[in-house]
C-alpha cells in the first residue's frame, strides 16, 4: 500500500490573498471556502488531488486553539514545477525573492519566503 499526501493546513493572515498568488504561481484553483474551527476561515487551494488548506482564527479569540495559530511552524513546502524557470519569474512577478538556487540530481530548486514567513521550495525534476 502506498499513501498519498491530500492535503496541509496552514495558518495565514489572509487565506484569500495567499490562495490568490499561489493560483497564479502554482496554476492551481480554489478548491472550496468557508467558516472553520473556532469561528475561523479557511481556503481550500491545489489540484484536483490535493491542496493546502489556508486557516486564519477568528479576530479576538480569547483562546485560540494554539496549534491553529502559530503562523510559519513548519520548514518548507515543495511545490514541484514543469518549469522551473516560468516559476521563478511568477515568484517575482508576485513580489517574493527566489534564493538558495541549486542543481543536483535528481531537479533543480530554488526557495523564497512569503510575507508570513512560510518558506517554499519550488523543484524542477528531469
Amino acid at each position: 500500500m502506498t499513501a498519498t499526501l491530500e492535503h496541509a493546513n496552514i495558518c495565514v493572515s489572509d487565506p484569500d490573498k495567499t490562495a490568490a498568488w499561489m493560483e497564479k504561481i502554482f496554476g492551481w484553483h480554489i478548491r472550496w471556502r468557508g467558516p472553520a474551527l473556532n469561528g475561523g476561515y479557511t481556503v481550500h487551494v491545489g489540484s484536483k488531488d490535493s491542496y493546502l488548506a489556508l486557516y486564519a482564527p477568528a479576530e479576538g479569540l480569547a483562546d485560540p486553539t494554539p496549534r491553529y495559530s502559530s503562523k510559519g511552524a513548519l520548514n518548507h513546502l515543495a511545490v514541484v514545477v514543469e518549469d522551473l524557470d516560468a516559476a521563478e519569474a511568477a515568484v517575482k512577478a508576485a513580489g517574493y525573492t527566489p534564493k538558495s538556487h541549486a542543481d543536483y540530481e535528481p531537479g533543480r530548486r530554488f526557495y523564497f519566503l512569503d510575507e508570513e514567513g512560510v518558506e517554499y521550495e519550488l523543484v524542477e525534476y528531469d
